[in-house]
């Protein structure tokens, strides 16, 4: 059993004063109501999931059949001729077995949302009961195979803090069940509470303002100026000089292999790239994409973790960029194909596009010129002859306040010792690398975990260290490279003081009640960002204050805990 609350002795319920409920009731009511209702999946659920099984028992029984009807040879070898009723009813047995297992599956699966948690029960042999609680809950996805969406149903996915894997499935729902329920759980999650006169009402879906769409043009060309396609090419080339020089033409084979490893990495990053849409609503930041396999993402404002901005050296021609997260909950990326699209931001993107992201994810930048400072740290490089370190940083010197690494370590990093180097605004650190590969990564404050100095040999003898901030797993790895061992260690206590302030800042678990005031915020700083885009400015400073305006929904914040969290630890 999978749980991630705290229980008594016996298993009945929470343990008293744990969290799980709304303050101010008994534990087993949410808003004057009992448990919730116990619900069942849909009837197809089991089949669609099970279809592969059905699949496989009908090509071991029919594949001879099959073939000996295509060659007009007798249906049944002579050997079986007298044992025929006995193998149509194995066949039968077995598929009906088959088919009880899945009616059992199904009849034994249920959900229930109450008491500050979704639970789901399932298995009838070995029965598991996995739970997470509302305020925990870290994004939600409704995921639709192809298989799904022809019948019209859905699965929903829930993301909790420390999982590695997503806590609760529920596969299949209806998907105009599976839309209400995301609804109500991301509203139980933010804590509000349906109306004490209408408690059975089902809570409406947050309006959505769409903020961007990615081109199936701009897609297509990103695969083809991808990593992977210049390597294919290198390695084309290198055959073809191979062969002319040895005139052996088996070098020709090897690209048989990457030409189909290639054509299968590009249809599925475009299969789970096309007609990738974002937008930003009062539960937070949707994102939807997928051709076959349809899926939609809902990340709660805050839950995001780190953020990381990359641009390879042949998107630079067309000014592209990508941005990926790291989530609690989704794990690391790099296990899946699939984990990897849950936590890509943006696949491909214009600088525009960037800074609309941004100002979603980082609502308040947390300094009055943020495009100056999110600009340097995307495509900024210091000055050859610039002073190094803290020098350069002072008012007017460092472009976008950037410290770079300092001028004596120019032997181990020629090319990226102007480029690597860090920044800090009032809400978040800012760490940019590589200037081949260009990179940006942005921490928030609150989410810095932990901290650790890492010093090698070279590095002891050159002065300098590496900053290494711990945050869940994922694709994004913040590690400031190469900065001077004064700065290094300043840093290292300042960031700290900061995340120790940040986390004091934030005293809900509940996100809406730290948030419920910078979603309309966000509407308006997209706005703002892509005017000052366009016209190469930065943002003004007087951006209207956090509130409900007219064009957004006026959020009613909730009643919370106030939960002290911890600050960071040093590494």
């Amino acid at each position: 059993m999978t749980s991630d609350r705290a229980v008594t002795s016996d298993g009945s319920g929470p343990v008293p004063g744990t969290a799980g409920h709304a303050p101010g009731k008994p534990a087993g009511q949410v808003s004057g109501r009992p448990d919730g209702e116990w619900q069942r999946v849909h009837p197809a659920s089991p089949f669609i999931r099970g279809w592969v099984a059905l699949a496989a028992i009908c090509f071991f029984f029919g594949r001879d059949i099959f073939e000996r009807m295509l060659q007009g040879r007798p249906l049944l070898d002579e050997l079986y001729e007298g044992r025929v009723p006995f193998l149509l009813a194995g066949g039968g047995l077995v598929l009906l077995l088959s088919v009880l297992g899945f009616i059992m599956t199904w009849y034994f699966t249920r959900y229930q949302v109450a008491e500050g948690y979704v639970r789901v029960n399932t298995g009838f042999l070995f029965k598991q009961q996995r739970q997470a609680r509302l305020d925990r809950v870290q994004a939600i996805d409704i995921v639709q195979p192809l298989l799904a969406r022809i019948f019209g149903l859905a699965e929903l996915k829930f993301e909790v803090a420390d999982a590695g894997e997503s806590a609760v499935r529920l596969a299949y729902l209806r998907v105009d069940d599976a839309r209400q329920l995301r609804a109500t759980i991301l509203a139980r999650a933010a804590g509000l509470e349906p109306d004490p006169e209408r408690p059975q009402a089902a809570l409406p879906e947050a309006p959505e303002y769409a903020v961007l769409s990615v081109p199936p043009s701009r897609l297509v060309g990103s695969l083809l100026l991808s990593e992977q396609s210049f390597f294919v090419v290198l390695g084309a080339v290198a055959s073809v000089v191979l062969s002319a020089v040895t005139e052996n033409r088996g070098f020709y084979f090897y690209l048989i292999p990457a030409a189909l490893g290639l054509a299968a990495a590009y249809w599925g990053s475009f299969n789970k790239g096309y007609n990738f849409t974002a937008a930003i609503s009062p539960d937070g930041i949707r994102l939807r994409y997928g051709l076959l396999d349809t899926l939609a993402q809902t990340l709660p404002p805050g839950r995001i973790q780190a953020l990381k901005v990359t641009q390879p050296p042949l998107w630079r021609i067309f000014g592209w960029y990508r941005m990926q997260v790291n989530v609690a909950g989704y794990g690391n990326a790099g296990s899946n194909g699939e984990g990897a699209t849950r936590t890509t931001l943006l696949p491909v993107g214009l600088l525009d596009d960037v800074m609309r992201m941004l100002s979603l994810v980082l609502p308040d930048p947390g300094t009055p010129e943020p495009v100056r400072v999110f600009s340097a740290g995307l495509t900024g490089l210091a000055p050859a002859g610039e002073r190094s370190g803290a020098e350069a940083a002072q008012p007017g010197e460092a472009e976008g306040g950037f410290v770079t690494s300092p001028r004596r370590v120019r032997l181990l990093a020629p090319l990226g010792w102007r480029r690597n180097g860090f920044t800090a605004t009032a809400t978040a650190l800012l760490i940019r690398s590589g200037r081949v590969w260009r990179e940006l990564v942005v921490v928030p404050h609150q989410r810095t975990q932990s901290m650790a100095l890492h010093q090698g040999p070279l590095a002891r003898r050159f002065r300098v260290a590496d900053l290494v901030l711990h945050t869940t797993a994922g694709p994004v790895s913040p590690r400031l490279i190469q900065a001077g061992l004064d700065e290094a260690r300043a840093l290292f206590d300042a960031q700290a003081a900061r995340a120790r302030e940040a986390r004091k800042r934030q005293t809900s678990e509940q996100w809406l009640a730290q948030v419920a005031q910078t979603a309309p915020a966000a509407v308006a700083a997209v706005a703002a960002v892509s005017e000052a885009g366009a016209t190469g400015e930065a943002a003004p400073a007087d951006t209207p204050p956090a509130g409900p305006g007219p064009e957004t929904p006026d959020l009613h914040t909730p009643h919370h805990r106030q939960d002290q969290q911890k600050g960071p630890e040093h590494g």
